[in-house]
Parts: structure tokens; C-alpha cells; sequence
């Protein structure tokens, strides 16, 4: 697991070559502004190959955030995250190594038939029960979550991992009321508080697609604060003060997708139902939460030449879309990281470069959108 000491060592090795507050406040130390990501990619022995050189690119260069989730690539991401850090020079505690679990994963490809795959896998091992599931392929069973959890420190090949989050916790709003969600968070977060203690999580949070930057009326919203409230149950329920180990959202965010800091959509705790809401990114701040981003460059799309419009684009840093289109996620107020995926080492080294421009002030940023 990460630690302030070893993430502090890697800051001061790698800093001098970033722009200002390149690295930021993260888990026990500092981390990387720029974190590399794992979701796209065919489950190949190929693909394999080359996202393990890739992460390794990365972690010597000044990314030492790496994302990955139990499913992603049918499950092969997080051996070759795994793999990839261990080869690595740099050591293990300098690294934030983060994944997630909900979905049900493959295990190293795609199934024929994946609805018999999952009754004969998950359903009759009695791995999970069919009322905890929604849309057939998601569960956040406390039981779940754990066996998902020793799933991925076996794949990884880790002891533990610092950020666990549960994956796109909204999708059980297909299957159940928002109350029976927010009730079953509230016993995942207990399950995830056990797993702190014992050593085996560092944090935890959720990650997102739709939660938290949808408007309050939606069918897939989700209120921060009520979650943020089910982690300090959690926390108090399990542990032996209030402490709890929710510290971090994660959530897409970028130049065409801004909604989690235009839209005002999070009531702030305690204020009732009259309070005036605020947006995600805001919330988190106040909140002293991380708040990581996906599709920060919209999974490859804003690194086309045009993309990013042109009155924007002549505000940010880079000296390409794909670095100006980071930048742009790493400039709003209240991010902690943003995820970028790559599995080729010239994007790998154009991604870090990003980290080389200043980002943009609150203010610079905040007039984008006047």
C-alpha cells in the first residue's frame, strides 16, 4: 500500500519536471494530478502486452496513479496493473493503485453465452444471490463486494489496494427504490470499514457514471451527501470512533461532458430540502473528498483536432487537444486527478508532457463558462 513517506519521495523526484500543483493531496501523501486508466483495450494477449509497457512508461515518468476495476478487459487490467508495478523500479508503496468492484467480471474473455456464464459462475457457486442483481451483470452484496475485493488483490498480486470504489452504484436504481440503495451502500461501506481495519483497503469511495451529475429528478441520481451520511454510519457502526474511510469520488468530466460543476445539483448535509444546491465538484471540496476523473479526454474523441471548441480551447495549456482537453479536466476547481487510458507509448508521453503546463486558476476557469 501507498505511503506518505514513499509518495512524498516520488514527488520530490519527479516534481521539478511538472507544472505547479501537478501533484496534489491524495490518500496518506501526494499523487499525480494525471492518472493512467485501464477500461479500453480488447481482452489480447497483445493489448496485454502493450498496457503493461505503457503503465510502466507512466510510472517512470511522473504518473504514479494507476485505475483499474475487477472488470475491465474481462479481468485481465488489473494482472497487468499487477504485473506492471511489480516489474517497476519504483516501489509499490510510492504507487496509487486503485479498482473497483460491482459489475461482474469475466475472467480473461468474453463468455458466449455471458447470461449462462453468469447463473453457472456467479448463481449456482452461490457467489452471489439473484435478488441482489440489477440489469443482470451488477451486485453491491456486501458478500459481493468482498469476494470481488479478494478477486482483484489475487489478480493485482497485492496485499492490499488504496482506493476501493463500488462501481456505478446507481445501477441498482434499475432494481430497487433509492432508499433500498442508499440502505444497501450503507451495508457495503460496513463490509468495506471491516476491510479497512483489517488492512486490506486503504479508502474507499464510489465511482460513477450518471450518480452525481444528473438533475435531482433523474431516475439514475444519487444525492452525495445522503452517501457521504451512509459512510459515517458505516464508519460509526464498525469502528471504534466516527472515523470512516469514504475519501473519494470518481466521475466523468470534461470539456463536452462539465455537468458535475455547471449543474447544481447536490444539496449541501444538514441543509434540508430548502437548501440551496451546489455542484458536485463543490460539494466534494467542502467535503474534504478526492475527486478523480474519467473520460477526461471523452475516451480519445477530444484528441481530435476541433473537437475542443475553439474559444475554449484558446484558454488552456498544451501544445496538443488530447494535453489541452486534460488540462481542462485537471483545471477545474476541486479535482484531485484525471484519468487518462493509453496502451500506446506515444500517448503515454504526450499525456505526461500535459503535466508540464500550468493548469488554469479558479477564476480563469470559472470564466470558460460565463
Amino acid at each position: 500500500m501507498a505511503t506518505r513517506d514513499a509518495l512524498w519521495a516520488y514527488r520530490d523526484r519527479f516534481g521539478d519536471a511538472f507544472g505547479r500543483t501537478y501533484f496534489r493531496r491524495f490518500g496518506p501523501g501526494v499523487a499525480s494530478s494525471v492518472g493512467i486508466g485501464t477500461y479500453l483495450g480488447e481482452p489480447t494477449p497483445a493489448v496485454d502486452d502493450a498496457s503493461r509497457e505503457a503503465i510502466g512508461l507512466a510510472l517512470r515518468s511522473g504518473v504514479n496513479h494507476v485505475d483499474t476495476a475487477v472488470n475491465y478487459r474481462c479481468g485481465r487490467a488489473e494482472r497487468i496493473v499487477g504485473e506492471a508495478v511489480r516489474e517497476s523500479p519504483i516501489d509499490r508503496d510510492a504507487v496509487v493503485v486503485a479498482t473497483k468492484g460491482g459489475f461482474l467480471p469475466f475472467d480473461g474473455d468474453r463468455p458466449d453465452d455471458p447470461a449462462a456464464y453468469v447463473r453457472d459462475r456467479f448463481l449456482a457457486e452461490g457467489v452471489v444471490d439473484a435478488e441482489a442483481l440489477a440489469n443482470g451483470a451488477h451486485a453491491m452484496a456486501p458478500e459481493y463486494l468482498e469476494w470481488s475485493l479478494d478477486r482483484s488483490l489475487d489478480r493485482l498480486g497485492f496485499d492490499a489496494v488504496d482506493l476501493f470504489y463500488v462501481h456505478n452504484p446507481e445501477t441498482q436504481l434499475a432494481a430497487r427504490s433509492r432508499e433500498a440503495v442508499y440502505d444497501r451502500l450503507e451495508a457495503a461501506f460496513e463490509a468495506l470499514e471491516r476491510r479497512r481495519a483489517a488492512g486490506d483497503v486503504g479508502a474507499y469511495g464510489v465511482a460513477t457514471w450518471d450518480a452525481f451529475r444528473v438533475p435531482e429528478e433523474h431516475e439514475r441520481y444519487l444525492s452525495l451527501a445522503e452517501v457521504l451520511a451512509r459512510a459515517e454510519a458505516a464508519g460509526e457502526a464498525v469502528g471504534p470512533d466516527d472515523d470512516h474511510g469514504f475519501e473519494a469520488v470518481q466521475l466523468p468530466f470534461n470539456v463536452a461532458m462539465a455537468d458535475a460543476f455547471t449543474r447544481r445539483t447536490q444539496r449541501p448535509p444538514g441543509g434540508g430540502a430548502d437548501a440551496e444546491p451546489v455542484s458536485t465538484l463543490e460539494f466534494a471540496h467542502e467535503a474534504g473528498l478526492s475527486v478523480v476523473t474519467s473520460a477526461s479526454i471523452g475516451q480519445g474523441e477530444l484528441a481530435e483536432p476541433g473537437a475542443i471548441p475553439a474559444d475554449v480551447d484558446a484558454t488552456l495549456s498544451g501544445e496538443t487537444p488530447a494535453q489541452r482537453a486534460l488540462n481542462f479536466a485537471r483545471s477545474a476547481p476541486g479535482v484531485t486527478a484525471s484519468l487518462v487510458g493509453a496502451s500506446d507509448a506515444d500517448h503515454v508521453r504526450e499525456n505526461v508532457a500535459a503535466g508540464t503546463f500550468d493548469p488554469l486558476g479558479a477564476s480563469a476557469f470559472d470564466a470558460v463558462f460565463e
